[in-house]
């Protein structure tokens, strides 16, 4: 029986640039699919927040080129905490899956780890 879960991910950057930040928001839902054996049909819809620093292009931009043009996709930016660890993008993607809600592997990449060490595949 399937159910809508939340799957949590997040990966920080290397540098402030455009293409930099396609590589690794294309790499962050990656995992996230193959972490949780899941193909694009599978996903209802992802947010996507950034910390204020990163401004050169949406993350959604680089999902719509991998493929997810008709998953419904948003951008937002993280509230500027400060000391927050800066230069991160962060995803909740929404799916339909076959496992219970302790079986959803969230997937931290980078320094983006420390976020969440509790819970980071």
């Amino acid at each position: 029986m399937s159910a809508v879960r939340a799957i949590r991910g997040a990966t920080q950057l290397d540098a402030f640039d455009r293409e930099h930040l396609f590589e690794r928001t294309r790499e962050l839902v990656a995992a996230v699919l193959e972490a949780n054996t899941l193909s694009t049909d599978d996903l209802i819809s992802i947010i996507f927040t950034s910390t204020p620093d990163l401004t050169a292009d949406f993350p959604a931009a680089a999902a719509r080129e991998m493929g997810l043009g008709d998953v419904p996709l948003m951008c937002a930016v993280e509230i500027a905490v400060p000391h927050a660890l800066p230069r991160v993008v962060r995803l909740m993607a929404h799916a339909n899956v076959d496992v219970p809600r302790s079986e959803v592997r969230h997937v931290y990449l980078h320094g983006a780890t420390a976020l969440r060490r509790d819970i980071a595949q």
